[in-house]
Parts: C-alpha cells; structure tokens; sequence
C-alpha cells in the first residue's frame, strides 16, 4: 500500500471513530448519561452482575475511573454494589429495576440508529482488518525501534 493511502486511511478512521463517539456522547446525554456511563449501563444489561473490576478491563478503564463512574451510576440509582459472598475482595455491580428500564429504552434505539449508519455496508472483512491493525499496533508498541 502506497504510503499516503495509509495515512490518509488513518485520518480517514480517526474521523469516523471521532464522529461516531459525539454521536454517541449526545445520544446518551439526552437521558443524563455520559458515554462511559452508558458503557457500563450496556455491559451489565447484556452480560448481567460483573465484578466491578472485570467491568473496568473489558472497556477500558483504570480502577479509578471505574470506581468514580460506578458511585456516579449508583448516585442516579442505575446500580448497585454486591459483595461477592464467597470472596470478601472482590465486588459485583449489578444494575437496578431502574437501571434495566432505562437500557430498555435506550439500548433498542441505539442499536436502531447505529444500524442505520452501516446499512449498506459489508462489515465482516473490515471486522477482521481492524482487528490486525489493533494486533499489529499493540505488537509494535511492544517493540523497541532503535533509529
């Protein structure tokens, strides 16, 4: 590939990642949310009660901001926090009934809007292409380039 078609590729993707993330942002605020709070709002809808700790890893976020965004959530009375009866470190966060109704309302037209703009197009191979090119990024962060 021609070097400036990667670049441009890259600021292409950028955009459209950009795009997609103030689409979102303002989707979810019009219900009080904030894009990270919807993040755990859908992983503990569709996945139900999570360690608060796996919560953090599987959308990226540090221990701190986790916590931070779980007392948020639990302020506005959309979670709860569990303690694990057999593990005294480890504790889950599970959703309310006022919780499961908001992602019952929210998550259908979310998922309407976000099919709305891939109609049309094929995702399976760009799935896997972006998948290599975060394989590829993580490896060469792991790689020290001597200049």
């Amino acid at each position: 590939m021609e070097q400036s078609e990667v670049l441009k590729t890259i600021t292409v993707l950028l955009r459209a990642s950009q795009s997609l993330q103030e689409l979102v942002k303002q989707e979810v605020g019009c219900f009080g949310l904030n894009a990270t709070e919807f993040g755990v709002l859908e992983f503990l809808y569709h996945k139900g009660d999570q360690p608060i700790q796996m919560i953090g890893k599987k959308i990226l976020l540090s221990s701190g901001s986790m916590t931070y965004v779980v007392d948020r959530l639990e302020a506005k009375g959309y979670l709860v926090r569990k303690a694990c009866p057999s593990d005294r470190r480890i504790t889950y966060a599970s959703l309310t009934m006022e919780g499961e109704e908001l992602m019952r309302d929210i998550f259908p037209k979310h998922t309407a809007r976000m099919d709305e703009l891939f109609d049309g197009l094929e995702l399976t191979e760009t799935i896997e292409q972006l998948k290599q090119i975060g394989k590829r990024a993580e490896a060469a962060k792991n790689f020290n380039h001597v200049s």
